[in-house]
């Protein structure tokens, strides 16, 4: 069984919708005791980080997540639920992430230009993916498949190596990473089609 953490933040009947098409069974859940017990784990999260972190804390998941993360049970991170793996986020002043992965959660610049056009922030829309490990999760993907995002923010993993994939929005920022049983993705699988639909397949059959 997959559980969906409803912590109050995140496209949570999307995420649970787009594991139905692939024929997975998977829960939205507020109680921290059937995260303890699932064995999949998904961390969705739309909004702002210092809320998001918030609401998990009250919410009794910090203690779970961890425990289940280091218990090596398959999770997924998507959006802001990729970003709160890390050490901490400038958005909205300085905020404490779970620090499961070294890094830092930064802000792209506001005068980001690609051939004297001005790059929107945030970044709203389809954009690629650059390999740079192939986790088991993204089996099947092609290099420069198209993936939908909607941020203003981005990771700076402190190791390269947890880095899986890379796309470039006036520069080249990290999109995804991989770490042994954790994958999380800076875009958004559930609304990424075809490609999404494979990647949420892949996670639900992961060993």
């Amino acid at each position: 069984m997959i559980a969906i953490i409803d912590y109050g933040m995140g496209n949570l009947r999307s995420v649970q919708k787009g594991f139905e098409k692939i024929g997975a069974e998977a829960v939205v859940t507020a109680d921290p005791q059937v995260v303890l017990e699932a064995e999949r784990i998904v961390l969705p999260g739309v909004g702002a980080f210092r809320d998001c972190m918030r609401n998990l804390e009250q919410g009794g998941f910090v203690e779970p997540l961890l425990k289940v993360i280091t218990e090596g049970r398959p999770f997924l991170g998507i959006c802001v639920g990729m970003q709160m793996l890390f050490t901490d986020s400038v958005e909205f002043g300085l905020y404490r992430g779970l620090d499961v992965l070294p890094g830092h959660v930064l802000r792209f610049p506001d005068d980001m230009q690609v051939a004297a056009e001005r790059l929107k922030v945030p970044q709203m829309g389809w954009n690629q993916l650059n390999f740079k490990r192939r986790p088991p999760a993204f089996e099947g993907i092609s290099e420069g498949a198209n993936v939908y995002f909607v941020h203003s923010y981005y990771v700076r993993p402190d190791n390269d190596y947890v880095i899986a994939t890379t796309t470039d929005y006036g520069f080249e920022f990290c999109s995804s990473v991989w770490k042994d049983n954790i994958v999380a993705t800076q875009f958004h699988p559930e609304k990424s089609q075809d490609v999404g639909l494979r990647i949420l397949k892949n996670f639900a059959e992961m060993k």
